[in-house]
């Protein structure tokens, strides 16, 4: 017996105004992601693939088509309550500034009415999780931060309410290639340990093969085509083929710069 999704797009649209008629952001989008999978959706700008994301949580509100969740129409669901259920992750972590780490992760366990201890609880719980020492991370505020430490207070504050489904935009876009790579590989454990349900938006072709199960690929509003980095390799759709050629052709050209064997 075949499981119901966890995410189910059938046939999305969303269409935003513009100098010549409406432009269609998200075009027909039918697509279902599996409980306990991570998948990147990737395409240049103006692709929609912001807009896809941004409509799962009722950010936006579709035109029409539906999104479900665990067999729920979100249409039919109270937006705030809804984006309490979803662990959201932007770029820059888009913390408050005025509040300290510990509160940042903590408002929407607040919002929910937790009791102060068990949210000091969980604060420190999170953020032994993301690896940030608490004694000297609870109390600081954002600006005290590096780009890599809000990104992981980003991440603590997304899995607060204990989430089934964590929506990423972009989320290490900002950060040097090192801690990228390093926050990318934890993220990843995360989602193993934690058994999450992990969208993520990024323009990065490599990022997306590296971290996900699967990659959803957009182009002018349009999914055009969906599978594994394997399936995506093999694929005859110019688009795709042509985006595949990105990390290929960088491999080829490190595999020429640098030396065999090399620090273990």
């Amino acid at each position: 017996m075949q499981r119901t999704p966890l995410i189910a797009y059938a046939n999305v649209r969303k269409s935003f105004p513009g100098p010549a008629g409406a432009v269609a952001a998200v075009d027909d989008v039918s697509l279902e992601i599996a409980e306990g999978e991570f998948l990147a959706i990737v395409g240049g700008s103006g692709s929609g693939k912001t807009t896809l994301l941004r409509l799962t949580n009722r950010l936006i509100d579709a035109d029409s088509g539906t999104i479900r969740i665990a067999g729920d129409d979100i249409g039919g669901l109270e937006p705030v309550g809804l984006r309490r259920r979803i662990g959201t992750v932007f770029q820059n972590g888009a913390l408050f500034p005025h509040m300290t780490v510990a509160a940042n992760i903590g408002i929407t366990p607040r919002l929910l009415g937790t009791p102060p201890a068990e949210i000091a609880s969980r604060v420190d719980e999170l953020l032994d999780l993301v690896q940030l020492d608490r004694t000297v991370h609870r109390d600081r505020l954002p600006h005290e931060l590096s780009g890599g430490q809000r990104q992981r207070v980003g991440v603590a504050r997304a899995l607060a309410a204990s989430p089934r489904i964590v929506l990423m935009d972009e989320p290490f876009g900002a950060l040097d290639p090192l801690t990228r790579d390093a926050l990318g590989n934890d993220y990843r454990a995360l989602h193993e340990r934690l058994k999450l349900t992990t969208v993520m938006i990024t323009h990065d072709i490599t990022e997306a093969l590296l971290l996900a199960d699967r990659i959803a690929v957009m182009r002018s509003g349009r999914l055009i085509e969906v599978g594994t980095a394997a399936e995506l390799a093999v694929s005859r759709e110019p688009y795709v083929a042509e985006l595949m050629t990105t990390p290929r052709r960088q491999a080829a050209r490190l595999a020429a710069l640098l030396p065999e064997g090399g620090a273990a």
